[in-house]
């Protein structure tokens, strides 16, 4: 190898650079691998010309006019596989757990899982063919019309009613009434029909007894005693001996419209066609005072202790404190038409309004004590409801359950609503065949009655909270309990008997509910309970 003067390399030319490439440095060339982490692919962008491809795929290049052959490469760069199998996973994709570690959300893994949709609602049988709808079925072992994931096992086949029938005719001694609770029908379907007499007890004749929706001529006190209005006078029936006593006459040129006990028994208030209020000593048979203001007829009057509400034609309810001269100590005002329907809450935290004008008003209880000067307005009711389509003069509170409230329609509505006075809805409702006029709730069962107008005449028991009739009679009811409308009714005090009055000038008195019986073993833990504090001993 001559030696020659080495030029700098930034200063040299492609001439002065040229070596020639001789078998001991091809060999040398071949000897080195290189190793790429870039995969080089098998076509070049480079033009080349047809001589050097010639050249090439016979191994020799020709260069500078000396011949030199190499190895072609004609496969791509693979790299190595990566040090560990593990697949990679984006973030959306969960990682494979355990048996032990799997999600404890699904409960059911025995059966198929469900997914929000069948295979026959998935995109794949609209896409692809339906056999391969079907071979993917049966791939995964679920059928077409059914979902993939379930959260809990399907629920049991219905049974018929048969087997209903007897189920609950083998539950019945495990729900037999224990003593001191309310006998109850539960569930939509009534358990039990029982026979109620259609042909009532006593029957009491009632000269005189206005034929006229909106009044309230009939009630039952406390001490036994049934009052009724007819026309302008007052009597007073007593029904343990049957005595009959005249409580004073209306004024000359009006009526009596409404006749109200006390929650005692002690007083009775009577309203008047002239808007005023009167009230009467029982025992005495005399008139205590005269409450006057109204404007217009007072067709209901419901009391609590010694508040004395009264409803009037106008549309306003009044608060009368019968223990202070200022009577008035409060006015709701709440209805557009004449107040038919009202009722206290056995607690007195709310009173219960009907009116003329198809409206239900649900009213805080509480009363300021009286003061000097004018009464209090109350501000807007507590609910209000407006489903009926007919004066709602029934109005009824549970005794068993403080929270419901019954209201009944006229002609137009005949339609029974129960109402939730906590929340303010309605939680049940009935249509009957004719208007509804009263409502009561019995106090051992859980049972309502209703009286009925034109054209059944009716007097309907029904269960709750299904709403269903309860009487085993032709009617399921007893149909044509008067010759016209059934308008008043009263219950007992012992809560067995039912008494209605009606245009047709009769009171009938009718046994609907028998009262329970206590058993021995609670009349005697009751007695030793007594005993023991001191109140009563027996020796």
């Amino acid at each position: 190898m001559s030696s020659t003067v080495k030029t700098p390399s930034r200063r040299r030319v492609r001439s002065e650079a040229r070596t020639p490439i001789t078998p001991s440095l091809l060999s040398a060339f071949n000897a080195v691998s290189i190793e790429s982490p870039v995969k080089r692919a098998t076509s070049t962008a480079i033009p080349l010309s047809d001589a050097f491809q010639r050249q090439a795929s016979g191994g020799v290049i020709r260069k500078g006019g000396v011949e030199s052959r190499i190895d072609v490469v004609t496969l791509d760069y693979i790299p190595p596989p990566p040090k560990s199998a593990e697949v990679k996973r984006s973030r959306s994709t969960p990682a494979i757990k355990s048996v032990a570690e799997r999600d404890r959300f699904i409960t059911s893994r025995d059966h198929t899982f469900e997914v929000a949709a069948t295979l026959d609602q998935m995109s794949l049988n609209h896409t692809g063919s339906p056999g391969h709808t079907a071979r993917l079925a049966a791939a995964a072992g679920v059928p077409l019309n059914r979902r993939i994931l379930g959260y809990h096992l399907p629920p049991p086949a219905a049974s018929s009613d048969t087997t209903l029938a007897l189920q609950r005719e083998f539950a019945r001694p495990l729900y037999a009434n224990r003593p001191g609770t309310v006998a109850t029908s539960t569930g939509s379907t009534t358990n039990k029909t029982r026979k109620i007499s259609t042909q009532p007890e006593r029957v009491l004749d009632a000269p005189g007894m206005v034929d006229d929706f909106y009044l309230n001529l009939l009630s039952w006190s406390f001490l036994n005693c049934v009052a009724v209005a007819l026309e302008s006078s007052t009597y007073i029936w007593k029904a343990d001996t049957g005595a009959v006593v005249q409580m004073g006459e209306a004024p000359v040129g009006t009526y009596v419209s409404s006749v109200s006990f006390s929650n005692d028994g002690a007083f009775l208030g009577i309203g008047l066609g002239t808007g005023e209020v009167e009230l009467w000593d029982v025992e005495r048979g005399t008139k205590l005072r005269t409450m006057a203001g109204h404007q217009a007829q007072v067709a209901v009057l419901s009391w609590y202790q010694h508040l004395l509400s009264s409803g009037c034609g106008d549309g306003s309810v009044w608060h009368h404190d019968v223990r202070v001269p200022r009577h008035k100590v409060m006015e709701l005002l709440g209805h557009n038409g004449e107040v038919c329907g009202l009722e206290w809450r056995k607690d007195g935290e709310l009173i219960a309004s009907g009116g003329n004008d198809n409206v239900v008003n649900i009213w805080d209880g509480r009363v300021p004590e009286p003061v000097a000067g004018d009464a209090v307005a109350a501000g807007n009711a507590k609910w209000t409801k407006r489903n009926h389509v007919a004066a709602v003069k029934a109005l009824a509170w549970s005794p068993w359950q403080p929270n419901l409230l019954a209201s009944g329609g006229g002609t137009n509505d005949a339609t029974i609503n129960i109402w939730n006075s906590t929340t303010g809805a309605r939680l049940h409702t009935s249509t009957t065949p004719s208007q509804i006029t009263n409502l009561h709730f019995s106090p051992h069962r859980k049972e309502l009655l209703s009286t009925h107008g034109y054209p059944t005449n009716a007097i309907a028991v029904w269960s709750y909270p299904g709403l269903e009739k309860v009487a085993r009679t032709p009617f399921a009811e007893i149909r044509d309990a008067h010759d016209s409308r059934v308008l008043y009714s009263a219950v007992s005090p012992g809560g067995d008997m039912v008494v209605t009055g009606a245009g047709d000038e009769s009171l009938k008195f009718w046994r609907i509910w028998d009262i329970p019986t206590e058993s021995k073993k609670s009349k005697i833990s009751r007695v030793e309970g007594v005993t023991r504090s001191g109140v009563l001993s027996i020796r």
